[in-house]
């Protein structure tokens, strides 16, 4: 049997969990580097996911509804479990005043524990309204791509990333 090197205790736990003859030493989640059970090796990497989208108006609804669309997208979009997430910074631009989105992020699943701040968006003459946006920095093996989300008019922001495959609604 070969030793399971993880990034976290909880990312070793939950492969040891995968492998019923391993025997899970806390020890052995202290090491940062490769895990390798039986001739399995997977690198793990601290990665950032950046995104964005944008509200019809500046309402508890409206800030919601684009939230939610946007982590649903970031979730359809990066395959992660929420125990990975190192930290999340949400930005809004200087018009958006009606919630905070760290506040409906931390009501999904999982989120509870994650570092959530809000910060208001440098404000730039002429740039894109409305616009809420996220730098996530997340471990993901190392093989698999950040696939960034811009939807609604945020699309403008990135408009050399690939459209995704996910639903989205016009504001």
């Amino acid at each position: 049997m070969l030793p399971i090197v993880a990034t976290s205790p909880t990312v070793a736990r939950r492969i040891a969990s995968q492998y019923p003859n391993f025997k899970f030493n806390n020890s052995q989640a202290r090491v940062i580097g490769v895990w390798r059970i039986s001739r399995v090796e997977v690198a793990w990497r601290l990665k950032a996911i950046r995104g964005a989208t944008t509200v019809p108006e500046n309402s508890v609804d409206a800030m919601r509804d684009a939230v939610v669309e946007l982590l649903d997208a970031l979730d359809a979009n990066n395959a992660f479990n929420p125990e990975d997430l190192v930290s999340v910074t949400f930005s809004v631009t200087r018009d958006l005043t009606a919630l905070f989105p760290a506040a409906i992020a931390r009501r999904r699943s999982g989120w509870e524990h994650v570092p959530l701040i809000d910060v208001q968006h440098m404000h730039v003459e002429g740039d894109l309204e409305r616009c809420i946006r996220f730098l996530i920095h997340v471990y993901l093996p190392s093989d698999r791509p950040a696939n960034h989300i811009y939807l609604r008019h945020a699309r403008e922001l990135r408009p050399d990333l690939p459209a995704l495959s996910v639903a989205h609604h016009s504001s």
